[in-house]
């Protein structure tokens, strides 16, 4: 037996990511944690974000045509879920979770130094899907933390920590399961 149930968001889980705003040169920062995010196309590489219109950070953004996806940590994850339930209208999320605003390398908005990496995007297009609206970025650069490159240069993901959302809750990732690929690898 399987129970049925109406059009709903049950895709989980997913990544979870602090999104920066703003123009660093003009003091201008906000983050806002969004779980609706992802990669749409490598080559040019673009990424997603959906935000609803009603969120402080959907205006800036939508005003500066660029966003930063900041991958967070198991560490930061009381700051992720801070960011997401406050409001940037009513209080400064970078001093209280005691985050560094640091001035992004391809954009002019802050990137949250405490991340491992920093994606940065230049929207390309607003898409109203109702909800929320999806901003189509350009990957315009990354930066990624150098503790976390190993001597052959590559970078270990796994080593900060990375955590994901499912139904209003936090989790860290699991262990390693295989390459891609491994299914059909010739054994030895």
């Amino acid at each position: 037996m399987r129970e049925l149930w109406k059009p709903g968001t049950v895709l989980n889980p997913v990544p979870v990511v602090m999104v920066s705003c703003g123009d660093f040169e003009k003091g201008e920062k906000n983050i806002i944690t969004i779980a609706w995010t992802g990669t749409v196309n490598s080559d040019p590489a673009m990424a997603f974000i959906s935000v609803r219109p009603s969120r402080y950070s959907y205006e800036i953004i939508k005003r500066t045509e660029e966003f930063v996806i900041n991958l967070p940590t198991e560490e930061l994850a009381f700051a992720v879920d801070y960011c997401g339930v406050k409001s940037g209208r009513d209080t400064d999320k970078f001093r209280d979770m005691k985050l560094t605003a640091a001035k992004g390398s391809f954009t002019g908005c802050p990137i949250i130094k405490e991340s491992p990496v920093a994606i940065e995007c230049r929207v390309k297009d607003i898409i109203p899907l109702g909800s929320h609206h999806m901003f189509l970025g350009e990957i315009a650069g990354i930066s990624v933390e150098n503790k976390f490159m190993d001597k052959n240069g590559r970078f270990c993901y796994e080593d900060t920590l990375p955590i994901c959302y499912s139904h209003g809750e936090y989790y860290g990732l699991g262990k390693y399961l295989g390459k891609f690929g491994y299914s059909v690898k010739k054994k030895k």
